[in-house]
């Protein structure tokens, strides 16, 4: 995962509360949603290029399922 700085920011309330109703209907923190809508900017504008990435998710082995294969012998 890339590193992330902190920065403050200064906005208007106006786009602040925009941004929290946004934020809570796509069920996302604020701070992620502004991020969100800064890389979706950049990206519309040429400044930067998504690249994407392949993500695996690994799920533990249910256990009692093997136990019950060797009963049945």
């Amino acid at each position: 995962m890339a590193k992330k700085k902190a920065y403050p920011l200064r906005i208007n309330e106006n786009v602040l509360a925009a941004m929290e109703r946004w934020a809570a209907d796509d069920l996302r923190s604020v701070n992620a949603q502004i991020e969100y809508v800064l890389r979706q900017a950049l990206v519309s504008h040429g400044r930067v290029k998504l690249v994407k990435k392949v993500v695996v998710e690994v799920e533990d082995v249910d256990t009692s399922i093997h136990s019950d294969d060797s009963t049945q012998n």
